[in-house]
């Protein structure tokens, strides 16, 4: 895997460049801004860009122009945005296509380094991975939304789950289940939101976010 980090602080972008070669991850070029980040992955066509919301000179949501910029230019581009802050919305404008291949994490996650690599491989794999910190969020905006309601507290887990982008092994390991329970849980969540079922992951997530987007 070839990737590219666009970070203004040289501390983290230093880590996260030792992190990602320590774990035979390919690290393709490290720069401090946006106009670097799209010149270099326009140039280098790595197969995931990690990215700072906030970069020079703005300080603002350069990194995440930056990196809508490229999936438009480069249609299928994998980006995993980092960011210190939950902004919801700016998940929602990563995930507008409907076309996979994109991450939301708090910078906090980085030190979890088992759950940031397994981000990083899932979005370069075309995946996604959102923090936990954006799915509550994007809960909270339909949660008083009947279909909601109609689920089971053990459903309202997988459910967080599924639109982090874990897969139903991966939930199984973390709620202590059998793969088979998660999926007995998975289809009555898809039942009773109404939502098609689908044989891929990707797609399954892909329908959940799109049910949370629309609460607004």
């Amino acid at each position: 895997m070839r990737v590219v980090i666009a970070e203004d602080l040289a501390l983290l972008r230093d880590g996260l460049t030792r992190l990602l070669r320590d774990n035979q991850i390919e690290v393709v070029a490290a720069v401090a801004d946006a106009e670097s980040l799209v010149r270099e992955v326009l140039a280098l066509r790595p197969d995931l860009a990690v990215v700072d919301v906030r970069l020079p000179p703005g300080y603002r949501d350069e990194g995440l122009r930056a990196a809508l910029e490229l999936r438009r230019q480069l249609p299928g581009t994998a980006v995993l945005v980092i960011s210190q802050y939950v902004e919801p919305t700016y998940a929602e404008e990563l995930l507008a296509d409907r076309a996979g291949g994109v991450g939301y994490l708090l910078k906090d996650r980085v030190m979890h380094v088992t759950d940031f690599l397994e981000a990083v491989r899932r979005v370069a794999d075309g995946g996604t991975a959102l923090d936990p910190e954006v799915v509550a969020q994007l809960f909270s905006r339909r949660r008083n939304d009947e279909p909601l309601e109609r689920l089971t507290p053990r459903e309202r887990e997988v459910l967080a789950m599924m639109a982090e982008g874990r897969s139903n092994a991966g939930i199984a390991q973390s709620l202590v289940l059998s793969v088979g329970a998660v999926e007995k849980h998975v289809q009555s969540i898809l039942a009773k939101l109404d939502l098609p079922q689908s044989s891929s992951d990707h797609r399954r997530v892909l329908a959940v976010l799109a049910y949370l987007q629309s609460g607004e």
